[in-house]
């Protein structure tokens, strides 16, 4: 099962599958409160399932749990941003 990792040294959430990384969502610190999703990649043999969702799914959580917002720049996240709105209490307005 693809699960999203955290890699906070590198500002990103990515899920790895054998050895290698199938989908990745890199961020930007702007401040301690407000963090900026400004790329999602998911590579060609993964797309389809779900995993850039899986991505911001695990970056929401996180934002709730330490009370950030989000400013999703990149055009896949705020898509995503724009059609959830159970994602509407953490984007940055």
């Amino acid at each position: 099962m693809h699960i999203a990792e955290h890699d906070t040294d590198n500002k990103r959430f990515l899920i790895q599958d054998d050895g290698g990384i199938a989908a990745v969502m890199t961020y930007v610190i702007s401040s301690p409160e407000l963090y900026i999703i400004d790329h999602t990649f998911v590579e060609n043999a993964y797309r389809g399932q779900g995993l850039g969702d899986k991505l911001i799914e695990a970056m929401v959580q996180y934002a709730r749990e330490n009370g950030i917002k989000i400013l999703p720049l990149c055009p896949f996240a705020k898509g995503r941003f724009e059609r959830i709105s159970e994602y509407a209490d953490v984007l940055h307005k």
